[in-house]
């Protein structure tokens, strides 16, 4: 460029514009610096974006699978079909159900199973994609379910296979593929009660064998799904056998309810004496007593039980359970021990000795509650009268003043006094010797009740 032309462009910039004078060098600086300083902004909003969007994905969640549930079944091994997919069977010994690390993970499942899709691991797609069944649960006990299985096993749960139902939720009968009989337990609401009851249950029986204690073969989680599949005990409940329509004569002979008495405190004595922490039912009646064909005793329904460690006498809770066979001592204080149960236990024998329910409105005044009505009796020396009249055959004198005397020790006011289930059932058994052979009635009386004040005082009411 010439000296006359870089002149010319020096005039042509120093002359002054309309925006508010400024000169032309000074107005093209200007919009310069303003184009650079957008650019920066842009340039720097597009990568404040892309950071953002890089670090979103970083956070995402992967998919979500419960790691406890992978522990279950990730380990895969050729399987065999799905009927034949059970757990090994578990010894009746006695367990440590309050520290086993197994049972912590599969608590951690059950809270994990709000989560939504954390139990699909298990999950087959569908029955006819010739697909194998559910994975065989790891936890050593227990098998785990897919819902297909016990919609399949339930005829899609339908009404007809209602065998229960209750606050809790409903009970179905069902068979599985291999012919196994279940009563699979549906329980609702599984954010509320409904949502401990099953965790307690899983806990206080998930591993518990015992012949007198319904089994719990497995469960299932999903989503709002809680179920508990147990094994079905095909005759119904003691409540409706003694307060059922049965006819003028009941099928329970004498020797049948006792039995049934017998069969309740082994079942209740492994519950408070045979684990550890010892489970306190909590809920012991007569229509959680199920019987099978052969009128042998299974104790159901482990949803309201409380564990209790040896290092407590008792556990303070909410007071629950079912009207008239709630100890005193529990229903005042919330103080909650295994004498809670023998006195339900207690109250129990009295309804399958009288036919009665333990409170009965329609009945006259004083014959309401049962307990009061038969300590009167008793104490009027009238303990043939209490039988259930339905009874085919009244039982011998000795033999019922014997139970009677069982009972009124299980419901003694004091807790301290009332026996441990084990001195329950060897009194029971004792009377079971009695009854057979009469000679040694004095000599097992007198071993027996040596040195209890209040059982002579008892006898002696007794006759």
């Amino acid at each position: 460029m010439s000296v006359y032309d870089a002149a010319f462009v020096n005039s042509e910039l120093s002359k002054p514009t309309s925006v508010f004078g400024l000169k032309l060098w000074v107005v093209i600086g200007i919009l310069f610096g303003t184009f650079i300083v957008l650019s920066l902004f842009l340039l720097s909003l597009c990568l404040t974006a892309r950071r953002k969007s890089r670090r979103h994905r970083q956070l995402d969640p992967a998919p979500p699978i419960c790691k406890e549930i992978q522990e279950i079944v990730h380990h895969r091994q050729p399987l065999a079909p799905d009927h034949q997919r059970v757990a090994p069977p578990v010894p009746e010994v006695k367990v440590d159900l309050g520290k086993t690390e197994q049972q912590q993970h599969v608590l951690t499942v059950f809270s994990s199973g709000e989560s939504k899709g954390h139990t699909s691991v298990s999950e087959t797609p569908s029955f006819g994609s010739g697909t194998v069944g559910p994975e065989v649960s790891h936890l050593g006990w227990g098998r785990w379910f897919t819902l297909r299985e016990l919609e399949l096993a339930t005829d899609g749960l339908c009404e007809e296979n209602v065998i229960g139902e209750g606050g809790y939720g409903i009970v179905y009968y069902g068979v599985l593929t291999d012919g196994t009989k279940i009563a699979v337990k549906n329980l609702l609401n599984n954010r509320g009660q409904a949502e401990k009851e099953f965790k307690v249950e899983v806990e206080a029986i998930g591993r518990v064998r015992h012949k007198n204690l319904v089994r719990l073969h497995g469960y299932r989680v999903e989503g709002a799904y809680r179920m508990l599949v147990y094994e079905y005990v095909d005759n119904g409940n003691l409540e409706q056998w003694l307060h059922g329509d049965v006819g003028d004569v009941s099928p329970l002979t004498w020797d049948i309810r006792m039995n049934i008495i017998l069969g309740t405190a082994k079942g209740l004595a492994y519950l408070h004496e045979g684990l550890e922490p010892k489970v306190v039912h909590r809920d012991v009646k007569s229509s959680n007593i199920l019987l099978d064909r052969q009128w042998y005793p299974k104790v159901s329904d482990f949803g309201l039980a409380k564990l209790l460690c040896s290092e407590r006498s008792y556990v303070t809770t909410r007071v629950m359970g079912t009207f008239g066979y709630v100890a005193p001592e529990y229903a005042c204080t919330g103080m909650l021990t295994e004498k809670s149960d023998v006195y339900s236990f207690g109250i129990l024998i009295m309804e399958i000795i009288t036919g009665r329910s333990p409170v009965d409105f329609t009945r006259p005044q004083g014959e309401v509650h049962l307990v009061e009505w038969l300590k009167a009796m008793v104490g009027n020396r009238k303990a043939e009268e209490v039988i259930d009249p339905k009874l085919p055959v009244m039982p011998a004198s000795k033999a019922l003043k014997r139970v009677l005397l069982v009972a009124l020790r299980c419901v003694d006011p004091d807790a301290t006094k009332r026996p441990k289930m084990g001195h329950v059932i060897h009194m029971l058994e004792a009377d079971d010797l009695l009854f057979r052979d009469e000679r040694r009635i004095t000599k097992e009386s007198s071993d027996l009740h040596s040195g209890d004040r209040q059982t002579n005082h008892n006898a002696t009411k007794l006759g």
